[in-house]
């Protein structure tokens, strides 16, 4: 399709704000809306740092062995004669395990039986492997090892008191909570959860359970966006689905502002007769971009209501997606206390053959096979199936191109936003 007839061409004299652009917008402007709150490690779990991660003491807390052996001072071994390589030290008597009490003392020139995670008593500094000793009447034969301190975990060398573990803005994941656990921190500054306002609108829309015979279309996207919410860690505060009325969408913007930190609206975001969300963005909010060089994904409302940030995403559900995905979710993160995330892109060879218009940047669905990657039979924003089929997004670039099978584009997969 080309010229007047192309629905994706883009009308002359009217400005289209480059993907960059616009995400250099957002990346300016987003900033942490949501109150720092401290709290136990155990209820921390997917909450971002507001302040820093202070390790409260060393880890380990003292040397430690490595293993299960025999522990030793490597100077009390220098000149012993040895028997086939191996030296003999008498044994004092007992062992040193993993438990509360304070180090053992190693008389001189004695080696003493050590158990994995115990401290290195006091007068010793080295262990070797249990496998490599013989104990018998009273003593053990070794091989040295090659080097003092072999096989023994250093004090504080995994985390020194007062040494900063996680910084502000980072996610806490399951093993973060390790790392801070065994710093002995039990209580951490987070940012609360940045809660996410979801609204629909539409005439067309029907909700699950009424007729399917109806005439009207399912409404898709506010689970989708919903259950994008919680897959970044932030709670959905569903808003409802509204008729394309004026005074509707206001009431909902409105309920938006007093229960959501930010609020995602999916149709109405371009300049037809219903598009209520981008004019009364523009009439009694405020709208900063609205039109984005993007496919799919042409109407993009962006701006505040009461305050409360606004995007207005396309109605059509990949294009709504695809959107969350590029432009809502890092600016989100940030506001959520987070920091910035760009996609990692995987350079691919293309499965698959195309010419590209310039002036948009351009995403497909597109999956891997082969060790290449395959695009969605049709680039139709309203043919869902094809986010289920896909594995990711080919992002191409913003200028005219002639694509080659074999030719190396740029794949990002779910996981490079978020997604499992």
């Amino acid at each position: 399709m080309s010229g007047r007839n192309d629905c994706f061409a883009l009308p002359p004299g009217t400005h289209w704000t480059p993907v960059d652009e616009t995400l250099a917008a957002l990346r300016a402007a987003a900033e942490p809306v949501t109150p720092v709150r401290h709290r136990p490690l155990a209820e921390a779990a997917g909450l971002r740092l507001a302040l820093p991660a202070i390790a409260e003491r060393d880890n380990p807390p003292a040397d430690n062995a490595a293993v299960d052996g025999y522990a030793f001072a490597q100077a009390d071994i220098a000149g012993l004669a040895t028997e086939g390589g191996r030296v003999r030290l008498p044994l004092t008597p007992g062992r040193a395990a993993a438990d509360r009490r304070a180090s053992r003392v190693l008389a001189p020139g004695t080696a003493m039986r050590i158990l994995t995670g115990a401290s290195v008593p006091h007068g010793a500094d080295t262990v070797v492997l249990q496998e490599d000793a013989l104990a018998e009447g009273g003593a053990v034969a070794f091989t040295p090892p090659t080097k003092p301190g072999a096989n023994v975990r250093r004090r504080g060398e995994d985390a020194a008191v007062g040494s900063v573990l996680l910084s502000p803005g980072h996610r806490l994941k399951p093993q973060d909570l390790a790392r801070l656990a065994v710093a002995g921190v039990a209580q951490v500054g987070v940012h609360a959860p940045l809660r996410v306002g979801i609204l629909s609108t539409g005439d067309e829309l029907l909700q699950p359970g009424e007729d399917p015979a109806a005439i009207g279309i399912f409404d898709a996207n506010r689970p989708m966006l919903a259950s994008l919410a919680a897959a970044w860690g932030f709670d959905a505060v569903d808003l409802g689905a509204v008729p394309d009325r004026a005074e509707a969408v206001r009431a909902a913007l409105d309920r938006g502002a007093g229960s959501a930190d930010v609020i995602l609206t999916t149709g109405g975001a371009s300049s037809g007769d219903e598009d209520h969300v981008s004019r009364l963005l523009g009439e009694e909010g405020s709208r900063a971009i609205w039109r984005i060089a993007v496919k799919p994904g042409r109407p993009l409302a962006l701006g505040r209501w009461q305050g409360v940030p606004i995007f207005g995403l396309p109605g059509n559900p990949v294009a709504a997606f695809v959107c969350a995905l590029v432009f809502a979710r890092p600016a989100l993160e940030v506001m959520a206390g987070g920091t910035w995330p760009d996609p990692v892109a995987y350079p691919l060879p293309a499965g698959f053959a195309m010419r590209k218009k310039g002036g948009r940047r351009e995403y497909l669905r597109a999956r891997l096979a082969d060790g290449r990657v395959e695009r969605f039979h049709s680039e139709g924003s309203g043919l869902v199936g094809g986010l289920s089929w896909a594995d990711g997004l080919v992002e191409l670039p913003d200028e005219a191109m002639s694509l080659a099978e074999g030719d190396p584009v740029r794949f990002l997969p779910w996981a490079s936003f978020g997604l499992a």
